[in-house]
């Protein structure tokens, strides 16, 4: 497990620490890279293969429609680029000692922060699917809470039973520290009675 002593985040209170900090699988982006890929050999073979079929497009009052086309088109991948990534690279899940924050990026301008304290987790549930998620150990988790958000899902990160086995630990220490926390509260309690 990497350290992430030095790793802050907005919100952090000052006695916790951060555990982990997950991403989704490097393959969810692989992936969506592919089908810009394809879109982008679309691109360049609709630009040397379609003068030779219409050759109006090449010498022809078409061609500045073409080139506007094939620059729109260009455009239109860049663009989708850019929002694969930032929704990538912005879209976090952060453990920490005390809680659970998951950052969802939500478009360029949008940004939604959720949280989930470690003692109202009731069940966590592992679903890793097909032959590629199962191969590279990529998952999602979810989480089955008390509070009013019912369900806490992290989507494709890697290595999610190991995280669940984490986060179970955790869990099972925050309960194991608030029964302690209420025996002291009460031994104080009697022997306060007690001296009275």
């Amino acid at each position: 497990m990497r350290n992430f002593t030095k790793y802050h985040f907005g919100g952090q209170k000052p006695d916790e620490q951060v555990l982990l900090v997950l991403h989704r699988h490097w393959f969810d982006i692989i992936s969506q890279f592919f089908i810009l890929l394809a879109m982008t050999f679309v691109l360049i073979g609709s630009f040397f293969i379609l003068p030779t079929i219409f050759p109006d497009i090449a010498h022809g009052q078409f061609t500045n429609l073409f080139l506007f086309l094939e620059n729109l088109f260009f455009m239109f991948i860049w663009i989708t680029f850019f929002l694969v990534w930032v929704d990538y690279y912005f879209d976090v899940w952060i453990v920490t000692d005390q809680r659970i924050v998951n950052i969802e990026q939500k478009g360029l301008f949008a940004r939604e922060v959720s949280e989930l304290e470690l003692e109202k987790i009731q069940d966590i549930t592992t679903d890793v699917n097909g032959l590629i998620p199962t191969f590279l150990n990529f998952g999602d988790l979810q989480i089955q809470t008390a509070g009013k958000e019912e369900k806490f899902i992290f989507h494709n990160i890697p290595d999610p039973y190991e995280v669940k086995n984490i986060i179970m630990n955790l869990h099972k220490s925050s309960e194991q520290k608030d029964e302690n926390e209420f025996s002291e509260m009460l031994k104080e309690k009697i022997h306060h009675d007690d001296a009275v």
